[in-house]
């Protein structure tokens, strides 16, 4: 039989150098990708300030940014999509935060955590965020492209809260589907009024603590009912057991991260028995 040819350490290098490469050039291309659509993006808010929506270009955007028509095609499908040069990348952030979430973080939380990259992307260049929604106030178009770009949003943390949860094994009463897409929405509606908020008063004020007033507030109303808490592989938060069938004793087992809402469901079905 033959034996399996053992990569040299000259190999070894070569491969990890080649694979580091190709890891720092995606960034770079990615970087690079981001900065000439920011460029574009201050192009044509800097003319639709100064012309009109209406009046301005593809061409006038291309010209003003210093690329080729070409060039703003390659980025962007439209004029009106333009001005929102960030979402794509912040909707790839906060999946990733979502992804990466630990194992037994309340999944309410998590989509909390993750709405949060789009408020700091709003955030990280104020005076751009005040101007972009005076424009999305004035014209119909961008206002439209907007509401598309946050229901991208909200499809992502529903389908992650929903993905918590069985729907095989939902039945009548069971209302953990309805919860899911409602706190989904609640916490897009919490973060979309605070950052109107903050955007109303000219970007000023701390709005990451405004948003965690927000949150707060989500989590009270609907914390309870969203299935807290992950059960590890084949160890369910909370189990129950009857000792016989003539004894009137009921045990329970419980995870001490459990969340008491999910607790007190399980004695109460127990107990209905």
């Amino acid at each position: 039989m033959s034996q399996p040819v053992k990569a040299t350490r000259t190999q070894r290098n070569r491969s990890n150098s080649s694979d580091g490469g190709e890891t720092a050039g995606s960034r770079r291309a990615a970087a690079q990708r981001l900065t000439m659509r920011r460029k574009l993006a201050a192009a044509a808010m800097e003319l639709f300030a100064t012309q009109g929506y209406e009046a301005t270009t593809v061409d006038e955007i291309a010209a003003r940014a210093g690329v080729a028509r070409r060039t703003f095609f390659r980025h962007f499908r439209s004029k009106e999509e333009a001005i929102f040069p960030d979402h794509d990348d912040t909707l790839v952030r906060a999946a990733a935060v979502l992804d990466a979430a630990p194992a037994h973080e309340n999944p309410l939380d998590t989509v909390c955590r993750g709405i949060k990259e789009v408020m700091r992307m709003y955030a990280a260049s104020p005076a751009v965020s005040v101007e972009r929604y005076r424009l999305t106030r004035e014209v119909p178009a961008l206002r439209e492209r907007e509401i598309a770009s946050v229901a991208r949003y909200e499809r992502l943390f529903t389908r992650y809260l929903l993905g918590h949860f069985d729907e095989g094994a939902h039945h009548d009463g069971d209302d953990d589907p309805l919860l899911a897409e409602v706190a989904a929405s609640a916490v897009v509606t919490a973060h979309n009024h605070v950052l109107r908020r903050w955007l109303r008063a000219r970007g000023e004020g701390d709005v990451e603590a405004q948003l965690d007033h927000a949150f707060a507030i989500v989590r009270e109303t609907f914390g309870t009912g969203i299935g807290a808490g992950r059960p590890a592989p084949g160890r369910p938060a909370v189990s129950v057991s009857s000792p016989g069938e003539e004894e009137d004793v009921v045990v329970m087992v419980a995870r001490t991260d459990a969340p008491l809402g999910e607790v007190m469901r399980t004695i109460e079905r127990a107990l209905k028995r």
